[in-house]
């Protein structure tokens, strides 16, 4: 068991959020659902908590009413090794209701915010040349979704087409 775990605090729909989840990556999986009894506060029988694995990282996610939302302060970074995987993530996490936000970050379905960043960003933007790390920031400050080719032209020196 691990020593720490991300805890979501969801309004009505960490269950649903926990599927979607699973759903979204591989190597994932509900691991339990417990649910309120006669002691509520919630309905009797409703989901209180699930507790999920994404990627091998244990998850939990509880249905405690409105009084907290999610803000960009707390987030999850994937990141991805090919421009294909990127597309892949932005693409589901953003799909059914969530938002594209600037230098690949967006908000999922249920508001929980996401940067989908590929691997090779930390080599790109620690570049020893601080010219290059200066071009590779100033690409990913004009992106929604990050796009590798872009950012490492931008490295190099060479303009960009627009993508």
């Amino acid at each position: 068991m691990q020593k720490i775990t991300p805890f979501l605090w969801f309004d009505n729909n960490a269950e649903e959020a926990a599927q979607f989840y699973v759903s979204v990556f591989k190597n994932s999986r509900i691991l339990s659902v417990s649910r309120y009894g006669d002691a509520g506060p919630g309905p009797k029988g409703s989901v209180m908590v699930v507790s999920f694995q994404l990627e091998g990282q244990q998850f939990t996610a509880l249905n405690g009413g409105p009084q907290f939302k999610f803000s960009e302060a707390f987030s999850f970074v994937v990141s991805c090794e090919n421009q294909a995987e990127i597309d892949y993530y932005w693409n589901k996490l953003t799909s059914a209701g969530g938002q594209e936000s600037q230098c690949g970050w967006l908000k999922d379905k249920f508001g929980f915010s996401w940067q989908i960043v590929p691997t090779a960003l930390g080599k790109l933007m620690t570049d020893k040349d601080p010219t290059k790390a200066n071009r590779v920031m100033q690409a990913l400050l004009q992106m929604k979704k990050l796009d590798i080719a872009t950012l490492e032209e931008a490295a190099e020196g060479r303009v960009a087409a627009t993508r």
